[in-house]
């Protein structure tokens, strides 16, 4: 298997465990707890893409020569563009095609996966092409 696969195989595993974390986050944040499921989704979203981020850089984006401090900075930034995938695409779906918010989340994962894959891979890790 290349090691493109490999690494992509890698951070799926990793986005998969972290979404699921995401979806009961927003879910007990919604449902238990009472907040809005907007404010829901951005908190559970931030939290769980940070997992994500450490889990990544341990076992997804090895060798990285950027520091962790600037690493995570710039992935803050890119988490932003997410967040406001996440949050908006969630609105339109839940506010004007009336989808339950955790389907909506589930909806805009895939977009939000693939950009925060993308954006790391070739922006913040400089590894793309590297095993």
């Amino acid at each position: 298997m290349s090691p493109t696969l490999k690494r992509f195989g890698k951070y799926s595993s990793i986005g998969l465990g972290t979404f699921l974390f995401d979806l009961l986050l927003l879910y007990l944040l919604t449902d238990v707890l009472s907040v809005h499921y907007l404010a829901a989704a951005g908190i559970a979203f931030l939290v769980a893409v940070t997992i994500n981020y450490f889990l990544s850089r341990t076992y997804v984006f090895k060798g990285t020569a950027r520091e962790l401090k600037e690493g995570y900075v710039n992935f803050l930034l890119i988490v932003l563009v997410g967040l406001a995938m996440v949050t908006g695409g969630m609105y339109v779906l839940v506010n004007q095609l009336e989808v339950s918010y955790l389907v909506a989340r589930i909806c805009v994962a895939a977009v939000t996966g693939f950009w925060n894959y993308s954006m790391n891979l070739f922006l913040n890790f400089k590894v793309a092409g590297k095993h």
